[in-house]
């Protein structure tokens, strides 16, 4: 059962994100285990259960991030991760085409929401034409979100608008990936087993939204893309 995580936590993650380098890992690897690694899998556990248990036909299952970057792909970078994250989604080849709940823990802040950063051009094609075709039923979702408060749409935005289907809804058109986070400082709940409640309800909130993600690739296919 998750309690909280700790000044410990934070205290790993930063010295992780000024000391990226293997033997510092190493002299303190028992720190990460006991204060960032145990922590995030106990929380992932229990959201897991509890959203599984509440939607069932979603078919979500777990990917919990390692903190080893890809060797590959280090870019200048040290081999650490400086955060670690998990997301509840659809099995699936491309991950990042997938809509997905998440939840990250860095060292200055946290963070939790739904959406998908790799979608394919066609399937924004797809959500302009569902917007085109009939509005109604994203406005109900745009609205839903505006109206909890709680999260940001997010997603890299089209340089040149795509159109214009008012100020609701225009966030939502001209977006080539879509998402819906909220960042938050660690402080108080984060230090609290209320930190799972707290993205539970965030994440059940999502639930229709998420559906209507997933549908869109399944539309037909846009006259024009």
């Amino acid at each position: 059962m998750f309690e909280g995580y700790t000044q410990g936590t934070i205290d790993f993650l930063w010295g992780l994100r000024l000391n990226n380098e293997r033997p510092w890992f190493l002299a303190h690897k028992e720190e990460f285990i006991n204060e960032v690694d145990r922590p995030t899998r106990e929380l992932a556990a229990q959201l897991t259960r509890e959203m599984t248990g509440a939607f069932p036909k979603l078919g979500l299952e777990l990917k919990v991030s390692r903190i080893y970057r890809d060797a590959r792909r280090l870019f200048g970078r040290g081999p650490y991760k400086d955060h670690l994250w998990f997301s509840l989604r659809k099995p699936g080849e491309h991950d990042g085409c997938i809509p997905c709940f998440w939840f990250e823990v860095a060292a200055d802040r946290y963070g939790y929401g739904m959406g998908c950063w790799d979608v394919p051009p066609v399937t924004m094609a797809k959500l302009r034409a569902r917007i085109d075709r009939d509005p109604k039923p994203v406005e109900k979702l745009a609205r839903a979100v505006n109206r909890r408060g709680e999260f940001e749409l997010d997603g890299q935005e089209y340089k040149r608008p795509k159109g214009d289907p008012g100020p609701l809804l225009s966030p939502w058109y001209n977006r080539r990936q879509i998402s819906f986070s909220r960042a938050c400082n660690c402080e108080g709940i984060f230090f609290t087993p209320e930190l799972a409640g707290q993205v539970l309800e965030g994440w059940k909130s999502l639930v229709p939204q998420y559906k209507f993600l997933c549908a869109l690739p399944g539309d037909p296919e846009p006259d024009h893309i």
